[in-house]
C-alpha cells in the first residue's frame, strides 16, 4: 500500500469508512468518543463531517501532552515511565480513560510518532499505537505506518492512522456480530 500525500483514493476511503462507522452506530444506538494525540483531532473531524454524527459522537480529547493524558484520561505515570508515551499500553489506558470520561460505548485512542524525526531507533516516525475499546473488549495495534508509506510525512502518518483507527472500529463491530 503506497500512499501519496494528497491521494484522492485515501480521502474517498476515509469518507466511506467514517460514514460506515457513523451509520452503524446510529443503527445500533451506540456512542463514540476519541482520545487523540498524534492525529491531533483528525479522527474527531472525520466523524463529525458525517451527517448524523451528533447522534453518536460525545466528544474527544486532543491529549498531546503527557500531563493531559494523565490528568484527563488517567494514564498512569508508571505506564509512561516503563513503556513510554508511544506504546500499546498508553493507547489502552487512553481509550479506557476516554470511555470513563465520556461514558461512551466505544472509544478510539491514538498515540505515536508523527515525525519528522524518530523518537528512537526502535520507534521511528510512523510508529503509531491505536486502541479501540468497548466496555468488555478491546483491539490494540501497532500500525507501523512507516511500513505502509515510503518515508511518510506528518500529514500522511495522521491520515493513515486515522483511517486505520476507524477501520478498527468496524472490526470491533464485526466481532460483535460474530458472537
Amino acid at each position: 500500500m503506497q500512499i501519496r500525500k494528497n491521494d484522492k483514493s485515501v480521502t474517498k476511503t476515509i469518507d466511506t469508512v467514517s460514514e460506515s462507522v457513523v451509520k452503524y452506530m446510529i443503527k445500533t444506538g451506540k456512542t463514540l468518543c476519541t482520545a487523540e494525540s498524534c492525529t491531533g483531532g483528525m479522527i474527531s473531524q472525520m466523524i463529525t463531517s458525517v451527517p448524523g454524527a451528533s447522534n453518536i459522537f460525545l466528544g474527544g480529547v486532543c491529549s498531546y501532552s503527557e500531563k493531559i493524558k494523565q490528568k484527563l484520561l488517567g494514564v498512569k505515570s508508571e505506564t509512561l515511565e516503563k513503556y513510554t508515551v508511544y506504546s500499546a499500553q498508553t493507547a489502552s489506558e487512553m481509550s479506557r480513560g476516554a470511555l470513563e470520561l465520556f461514558g461512551a460505548d466505544v472509544a478510539i485512542a491514538v498515540t505515536g510518532v508523527a515525525g519528522p524525526g524518530d523518537f528512537s531507533k526502535e520507534k521511528p516516525a510512523g510508529t503509531v499505537y491505536v486502541s479501540v475499546a468497548a466496555k468488555d473488549k478491546e483491539i490494540v495495534r501497532d500500525l507501523k505506518v512507516y511500513q505502509l508509506a515510503d518515508k511518510p510525512d506528518r500529514e500522511t502518518v495522521r491520515r493513515i492512522s486515522s483511517l486505520k483507527a476507524l477501520e478498527m472500529v468496524l472490526e470491533l463491530f464485526a466481532q460483535e456480530k460474530d458472537k
